[in-house]
């Protein structure tokens, strides 16, 4: 009965603290949000850009209109994440405005065709035989442009040169799909379009592929074969204020470095005790030698997986309800998709990396030795409980409206602290299994060092390859693989450097609260996943009682 009444104080509570009062808003906003994109389809058009950022710009209004001073701890802590929020999303649009800008004279011949998608929005019946001759124009105006393009200044990047051929190639997009729409259901439109179609459709792929490659000054593959777009200081200053992370990205690379140092140090002492003296290299050959025979890994996995949801139990470290115990399940990982992500994937399900029947014999062994027992006893529990299957189980219950303010600072960063968390109770069973965390946690680190620099500009993703292989120990394969993943991926310019930072914040928190003595260890890590995703400066507004100002901004040196 006792038990019965915890479980739905822990429900009821978790009701009641997502009553705050910006909820309609944010749910409105993601709703309009949604609408607008789907209506305004080419995000590469003066069209676009207007009408977004006048949609974010008419929230960002109403909601400074509300007597803040009159919310509630939650409504106030809505408020900061929502503003922050919307004025990430007007200093993107205006970057991304801005990088439109200095293409779109390409986009000359436009005009005719925007008219075209904006009159199928509403099936306004176009004049079959004007609309053939006006798209035999276009195709001629598109064929000069073409032909003209030797003639002009290059790109200063291959960069500007893609963006100028994806405006050109997103413009046809739309221009297809809305020829697909009167396409066989106009007879008329039937009649007259195909041939001007085909030409039209002709001329803007073979200009968007004379554009793609009209650039000089900049190589666009230094050898790896992986193509990523660097974003600049500029953007990468702006995104990490957003993040509410109070440093430069060289203070990020020079904790990173003495993070990395730590490591070092931690390995050492581990190869001592396994035999191999100073040589951590050799100490971290022979524990990848430890891989299991094949067939045998999915079923270790689950082992590994059950301990350390066992451990959190035993221990009473964080709620873990009993449906999130159940639920969770795996599937393996394709051979194509393993070249972005050699090792696992987590969630409600946990994704497998092992060798496939394709695969080489040199890709097999490396993608076995990657994945050993000593290298995931460090990251099943990451992917799964308490880091992100957890997470994702309470994101979808508590404080729901705020799943649109994700970071990767909340999600890797709650991840990897468990990590650091389980170090520090000497979860690792002997130096093998150090060796295997250690090895994790030195890659996080070099993580930040790579991908800054990169986007900085400072290092190309060879160079990034080559330091996952010469100072953390990666397999050739898997280190091509997690740079492709980082530079070609869906992944944001800062989620690399969220897993170390963000897990720092969280220690960090940690010590101000759970270390302090001023809150419990299990309702700490309750409190944190029932608020779901947000900057962690905010939530250190929530964790500590502090309240914030309307205006906050990025201010918490919190590796200091």
């Amino acid at each position: 009965m006792k038990k019965a009444l915890l479980v739905i104080l822990f429900i009821f509570t978790g009701f009641l603290a997502q009553a705050t009062e910006l909820v309609q808003m944010i749910n409105t906003y993601q709703a309009d949000y949604s609408a607008l994109r789907r209506l305004y389809s080419n995000a590469l058009s003066a069209e676009y850009f207007e009408r977004m950022q006048s949609f974010n710009q008419d929230y960002l209004k109403s909601l400074q209109a509300y007597n803040y001073d009159s919310f509630s701890e939650d409504g106030k802590i809505d408020y900061v994440l929502f503003r922050n929020y919307l004025e990430k999303e007007l200093a993107e649009l205006d970057l991304d405005q801005r990088a439109f800008g200095e293409i779109s004279s390409v986009l000359a011949f436009a005009a005719p065709l925007e008219e075209f998608v904006k009159g199928r929005r509403r099936a306004v019946r176009p004049k079959a035989q004007d609309l053939a001759a006006s798209w035999n124009q276009v195709a001629l105006q598109i064929d000069q442009q073409l032909k003209a393009l030797p003639s002009q200044s290059k790109y200063n990047s291959w960069q500007k040169a893609d963006l100028a051929a994806q405006a050109v190639e997103s413009l046809n997009k739309v221009t297809a799909e809305a020829y697909s729409y009167y396409y066989d259901y106009d007879p008329e439109f039937t009649w007259w379009m195909p041939a001007s179609w085909k030409k039209l459709d002709a001329s803007m792929k073979a200009y968007a592929k004379g554009l793609r490659e009209h650039y000089t000054n900049s190589v666009k593959d230094d050898g790896s074969g992986i193509i990523g777009k660097p974003i600049g200081r500029e953007a990468l200053e702006n995104a990490l204020a957003f993040e509410m992370i109070a440093y430069s990205p060289e203070e990020l690379i020079k904790e990173a470095e003495k993070q990395f140092a730590w490591c070092e140090k931690e390995m050492l002492k581990a190869s001592n005790e396994l035999g191999f003296g100073n040589d951590w290299k050799a100490a971290l050959e022979m524990v990848k030698e430890t891989y299991l025979p094949e067939g045998e890994w999915p079923a270790e996995v689950i082992r590994l997986a059950e301990e350390a949801t066992d451990y959190m139990e035993s221990n009473d470290l964080v709620t873990v309800p009993a449906l999130a115990k159940e639920t969770w399940r795996t599937i393996m990982i394709s051979a194509e998709r393993q070249r972005v992500s050699p090792f696992f994937l987590g969630g409600e399900v946990i994704q497998i990396a092992y060798p496939t029947t394709e695969m080489s014999f040199e890709d097999k062994m490396m993608s076995m030795r990657g994945n050993n027992p000593h290298f995931s006893r460090a990251t099943v529990q990451h992917e799964l409980i308490p880091g992100h299957h957890l997470q994702q189980f309470m994101n979808q219950r508590y404080m729901t409206h705020r799943r649109i303010f994700r970071t990767p600072f909340w999600t890797e960063g709650w991840a990897l602290y468990w990590e650091f968390v389980l170090w520090d109770r000497d979860f690792p069973r002997d130096a093998k299994d150090k060796v295997g965390m250690l090895f994790w946690r030195m890659h996080r680190c070099a993580r930040i060092i790579f991908s800054l620099n990169y986007h900085l500009g400072n290092m190309t993703p060879q160079e990034c390859i080559d330091l996952l292989v010469d100072k953390v120990g990666h397999e050739r394969a898997n280190a091509e693989a997690e740079v492709r993943r980082s530079f070609e991926g869906s992944y944001g310019p800062l989620y690399q450097i969220a897993y170390m930072i963000g897990a720092l914040e969280i220690y960090a928190l940690r010590d101000e609260m759970v270390n302090s003595g001023k809150m419990g260890e299990k309702e700490f890590h309750d409190l944190i996943l029932m608020q779901n995703t947000m900057s962690i400066e905010i939530l250190r507004a929530k964790v500590t009682g502090n309240p914030l100002k309307k205006d906050h901004q990025a201010r918490w040196k919190f590796l200091d």
